[in-house]
């Protein structure tokens, strides 16, 4: 195979395109398949070849796309589906550059039947007709096909059918680089394919590292973290991101801030990795900027503050407290909260809304009643030592942790209802703001239905392409296939757990509360993307596997993790 390096340096009227156009179903790949696809190979700057074929997607065809194509029923009956031509594609464009109008689209539905065949999708390198038509022309208000196309008065006697598109996108971008080589003084396939990445208003005055260029061109529309490396091979800046392609295109953005043009003028490499989701990303991302300290990341280096909320289990009649640290010592710890401020909140909530005591211990024990008691904000358990009464509203704060807040809602309702009827207005304006801020803030914090100390998860992240698996073992956090773990302890860890060995050295590290704080938060923000298993629910491993093949994997999680990492783009 022809390295990239050597094909970025060919000189524009030597390189060789294959423009390709897809007519598909409908709009998502995800949903939809390809009906016709068209190619044009273009070298020394003309049309030299083509390639058309109809494709059997196995699925009726929308009216609507039979209305815009032609393209009916009847005109697949026998066409061949995607598998048979397939091989055909590959020997076509071979090492040549892919270009489409609007190029993620085609090429998203070009991803999605090569891999269901099995097979790499063809071209070393992509370029997007459309994002240099942005660039080109940057005055002309539309710079759809038929729009360019009419403005270079260029004729598509066809339109929407995927030779026809083809041969109009490959006429046009012949124009444009005959266009670029005479005003941009363009002369190199990589010079081309840096263009399209540079601002709509031209060109940007920063010069970007041939290397770097090279690094960006087939950048995948996938989760993972990218390392913005200097000339010594030297990380300068990790992140992380839903789509890695979306997210560096934005540091070439001319409204990209400036931080962002000051890696762009220092980087000369760029390496990616994969993941299954973003949180993975996430994790990483954490563990990486610890490990590295790459200058431009500020945030991550240390390990930020975390706060729990702490009811005292040890006392008879429990209080609850704000802490920032955790322990086994028979209390148990909700959360977690990364500010303190945040711990506040829901602490203010559960105090506004149970009679659980306030007083420290040392003002229990003088057995008086307080203030608190008077307005029914507190039972009074230094007095009353009514124990079963306090438990029960005890059990209430429990199950508000857990996120079941009805019971608190329909009370302090009733008590709104109540001020009202008094003509207690201002107090009923205050019960107004704290239902307000429940149902703002709970579903915030309640996430699962354990605390942090006593909770063992097992938590399945679904992902664009794939899954990831977490556990969390009474605030100790594993997770499955994770660049950042020296050795995978997850399988460990699970076995262990169904076996009841305990260890020794079981307390939670900083690198463990710190993965719980971003597995949870991002949990928070993605619950539809999440299911979750409590293991105090299953009696062995068979029987979790047993569960995750009810939701549509298999019944051994060693056939489950594919580990998508191996698509990688990374340097050596």
């Amino acid at each position: 195979m022809t390295p990239v390096n050597n094909i970025l340096d060919l000189p524009l009227e030597k390189a060789t395109f294959s423009v390709v156009d897809v007519e598909t179903t409908g709009l998502k790949p995800q949903s939809g398949g390809i009906i016709e696809i068209g190619i044009v190979k273009v070298s020394g700057l003309k049309i030299i070849d083509r390639y058309q074929s109809f494709v059997n997607p196995g699925r009726l065809i929308p009216p609507f796309i039979t209305q815009l194509t032609g393209i009916s029923d009847k005109d697949l009956y026998d066409a061949p589906y995607f598998d048979e031509i397939a091989d055909e594609i590959i020997d076509f464009v071979g090492e040549s550059i892919l270009t489409a109008h609007n190029f993620p689209f085609d090429n998203s539905f070009l991803q999605k039947e090569f891999a269901a065949v099995g097979k790499e999708k063809p071209g070393l390198l992509n370029l997007c007709t459309l994002k240099i038509a942005r660039r080109v022309f940057a005055s002309l208000r539309s710079k759809s096909l038929s729009s360019v196309a009419n403005f270079l008065r260029i004729k598509n006697p066809d339109a929407h059918r995927a030779l026809a598109d083809a041969l109009v996108t490959a006429n046009i971008l012949i124009k444009m680089i005959k266009k670029l080589k005479k005003e941009q003084c363009l002369s190199t396939v990589g010079d081309l394919i840096n263009y399209q990445f540079m601002p709509k208003e031209g060109r940007l005055n920063i010069k970007i590292k041939k290397q770097l260029a090279a690094d960006i061109v087939s950048l995948p529309d996938a989760p993972g973290n990218y390392y913005f490396l200097n000339s010594k091979k030297q990380i300068i800046y990790i992140g992380k991101a839903k789509s890695i392609r979306n997210r560096v295109k934005s540091y070439f953005s001319p409204t990209a801030p400036r931080k962002a043009k000051k890696i762009i003028t220092q980087a000369a490499h760029l390496k990616i990795n994969i993941t299954n989701s973003e949180l993975t990303a996430l994790l990483n991302e954490a563990e990486s900027i610890k490990s590295s300290k790459p200058r431009h990341n500020r945030q991550l280096k240390k390990y930020g503050n975390k706060y729990f909320l702490r009811i005292t289990k040890a006392h008879k009649f429990p209080a609850i407290e704000i802490c920032n640290r955790f322990d086994f010592d028979g209390n148990d710890y909700f959360g977690l909260f990364i500010s303190r401020k945040k711990a506040e909140i829901i602490f203010e909530m559960i105090k506004k809304s149970f009679a659980i005591r306030e007083c420290d211990d040392k003002e229990f024990d003088k057995k008086r009643s307080c203030f608190l008691a008077q307005i029914d904000r507190c039972l009074s358990p230094c007095t009353g030592n009514n124990l079963e009464l306090y438990n029960e509203e005890l059990e209430n704060v429990y199950q508000f942790l857990y996120g079941k807040n009805q019971f608190v809602l329909n009370r302090l309702l009733n008590k709104m209802k109540d001020y009202s009827a008094r003509q207690k207005f201002e107090q009923a304006a205050e019960i107004k703001e704290l239902i307000d801020l429940i149902l703002k803030q709970t579903h915030k914090s309640s996430l699962i239905a354990e605390p942090v100390n006593k909770a063992n998860i097992l938590f399945e992240i679904i992902g664009p392409f794939n899954r990831d698996y977490l556990l969390m073992l009474e605030g100790k956090v594993y997770v499955k296939n994770f660049n950042g773990n020296k050795k995978d302890m997850f399988d460990d860890a699970l076995d262990d757990y169904f076996s009841d060995t305990h260890f020794v050295n079981k307390l939670p590290g900083e690198e463990d509360l710190e993965k719980m704080k971003i597995t949870l938060n991002w949990i928070i923000k993605n619950r539809n993307n999440v299911n979750i298993f409590y293991l105090k629910e299953f009696n062995s491993k068979e029987d979790l596997f047993e569960k995750l093949s009810l939701y549509g994997r298999p019944n051994n999680l060693s056939d489950i993790f594919f580990d998508i990492r191996n698509l990688t783009y990374l340097e050596n």
